[in-house]
């Protein structure tokens, strides 16, 4: 690959979010996860800075869109998965609710996105994804004149208007990557600063060979599925450093909410531990315990995701930060990144300093929000808005409901509880900042 000089300036760097579907905290070797190969982010981590914290709610629809607009899920008012793959007419409407991407195209970034895109039907919607603020796309269009689609193996996308020809034989994890590389490099050619948000298809259900799996003739499972993922993002961080971009590109890897284990008869780990006595059939191993519970679920499980920040040298490498982030942030980190000044009220708050080894804002609490109700953490407990439940989450992975005379002899913690979620409601994003909102 052909080495260029670096397409942004110092105030205006490069910014790539991979956006993994499906992938707990647990899943990688970098959070102490035993169960799958990471080689690869486990070296992003040790060459860069391991949010140990990172929330997000713990399903699709909810997670992406707070992501894009900054929001909690009581505000932005999407708590279930839109129904795209029903072909439905709804979208998330951003001419509404402002996003990151509109505001940072407008300070003269090459904006692009990839993958999935399960806010809208491109169908009844083909301009969505430009009226989210991204210039171009590579997006898998689930649904095609009457009949669901495909994202692995002949995958069905969506570029910049028109559905691909010519990926019969091909994997569409992989066609993403060469986008995002063609993409950055594009970019650096021109001396244009870039913003890319790679939504990685893997390693969401249903399960399938990948490409390697096919070369050593061997069966799908999840850790092979999380293992090639793993080397899609190897590709692409060599791409940076074969481009000469790393000093002035910011690379993040996060997952959208916990991976998903309702693969009752599929032999999902093929892992040795698997399946120990006393254990659930889906349990997930870490140096800290086990991890049970999963995607879906208004849990540690479900919602507590990896985040890890590579690229310049400003970035503590092999540095572990420990406090609370909740998906929301990324949309004023993201602005402040790249110098882009917007006036959009968020409920997040730049964690830029963080990313640098140095003291920002603290964040007290992360919020989820799923149908079945809400939860806002602080770091050891776990309040259920709508069941009213009361999680001791001290000693995590594991979490404990309290009840009976514990549960009573805790109203305290209760109360403490439910005031600042109320605080946190009640002081929306138009309102006056005499509460912080995080």
């Amino acid at each position: 690959m052909a080495r260029f000089s670096v397409a942004a300036t110092t105030d205006k760097p490069n910014v790539v979010l991979i956006f993994a579907d499906d992938i707990g905290y647990e899943g990688l070797g970098a959070y102490g996860g035993l169960d799958f190969k990471t080689p690869h982010l486990n070296q992003m981590a040790k060459e860069g800075l391991r949010f140990q914290s990172m929330y997000t709610s713990s399903i699709c629809t909810p997670s992406r869109v707070s992501l894009h607009t900054g929001t909690y899920t009581f505000r932005h008012k999407h708590t279930d998965i839109l129904p795209v793959h029903k072909g439905t007419k709804q979208k998330v409407d951003f001419r509404k609710m402002p996003t990151f991407g509109q505001q940072i195209q407008k300070n003269g970034y090459m904006t692009a996105v990839t993958g999935k895109w399960q806010l809208a039907t491109l169908e009844h919607w083909p301009n969505h994804i430009r009226e989210a603020g991204f210039d171009s796309w590579c997006i898998w269009q689930i649904w095609r004149n009457g009949k669901k689609t495909g994202r692995h193996w002949n995958p069905t996308f969506n570029r910049d208007g028109k559905v691909l020809d010519g990926l019969e034989k091909q994997f569409g994890p992989d066609v993403l990557a060469d986008y995002v590389i063609e993409k950055m490099t594009e970019a650096t050619q021109v001396q244009k600063p870039f913003f890319i948000v790679h939504n990685e298809l893997l390693p969401h259900w249903p399960l399938v060979q990948t490409p390697q799996d096919r070369a050593l003739n061997r069966e799908a499972t999840m850790g092979n599925m999380i293992e090639y993922m793993d080397t899609l993002v190897g590709r692409i961080l060599k791409s940076v450093n074969e481009l000469g971009i790393k000093d002035n590109t910011y690379v993040f890897f996060m997952g959208d909410n916990g991976l998903q284990v309702s693969y009752r008869n599929n032999a999902l780990y093929k892992n040795p531990r698997f399946g120990q006595p006393g254990e659930n059939q889906h349990t997930r191993h870490t140096l800290k315990g086990n991890v049970d519970g999963a995607k879906a679920d208004l849990n540690d499980a479900g919602s507590h995701v990896p985040f890890i920040v590579w690229g310049p040298k400003s970035i503590p490498a092999g540095g572990v930060n420990q406090e609370l982030v909740d998906v929301v942030d990324l949309f004023e980190t993201f602005c402040e990144l790249t110098a882009t000044k917007h006036r959009v009220e968020t409920d997040g708050r730049s964690i830029v300093n963080q990313i640098h080894g140095k003291d920002g804002p603290p964040r007290r609490w992360v919020h989820q929000g799923l149908p079945q109700g809400e939860s806002i953490f602080d770091g050891e407990w776990r309040y259920l808005i709508k069941s009213e439940k009361l999680i001791d989450a001290r000693k995590l992975p594991k979490e404990r409901e309290l009840k009976g005379s514990e549960l009573v002899e805790s109203k305290d913690i209760i109360d403490r509880m439910k005031s600042l979620y109320n605080r946190i409601k009640s002081n929306g994003p138009a309102a006056p900042k005499s509460v912080p909102r995080y």
